[in-house]
């Protein structure tokens, strides 16, 4: 049976509490060392260290100056805002029986510049609908959408 009705209000976006900004969001981290502590303040226990700078992180929450950030792995913690960047990263990630992830010279996927291995980051450039620009190395191209963490599916920007 179906009943006549109307479609709930889209859930309007949230945002942080301390910076205005969406929640959740892509960062990158700042420094190539990075705290990342069980709760947010320095008296909280350190449960591991970052050791890559530019790595993409998805800030999923703020309290005060610290952000509750989620990798690609799964895992949350909490570090303090200055240890984070707004420049967008990605990392690169083959799909399933891939080895390799390719960078195409133009959006058109026609010419091949790179094959990136498992685990490299990129800085994010630009995103349309499927493909993103990166900049990896001394390479620069565009990657399929699926084969990032650090950007979401519906994400568009220059």
């Amino acid at each position: 049976m179906i009943a006549p009705g109307t479609f709930p209000a889209q859930a309007a976006e949230l945002t942080g509490v301390e910076t205005g900004l969406p929640l959740p969001r892509f960062v990158s981290l700042k420094s190539s060392k990075v705290n990342v502590r069980v709760g947010p303040s320095r008296n909280h226990a350190v449960v591991w260290v970052y050791q890559r700078k530019g790595l993409p992180v998805e800030v999923i929450a703020e309290f005060e100056h610290w952000r509750r950030i989620r990798d690609a792995d799964g895992e949350t913690g909490w570090i303090f805002h200055s240890l984070l960047d707004g420049d967008r990263t990605a990392i690169l990630r083959p799909q399933r029986n891939e080895e390799t992830v390719p960078l195409y010279r133009l959006p058109d996927m026609r010419e091949l510049v790179a094959a990136a291995e498992d685990g490299v980051i990129g800085r994010v450039d630009a995103c349309s609908v499927r493909l993103c620009q990166l900049v990896v190395g001394d390479y620069s191209g565009w990657v399929l959408k699926g084969n990032l963490w650090g950007v979401y599916g519906d994400e568009i920007f220059e």
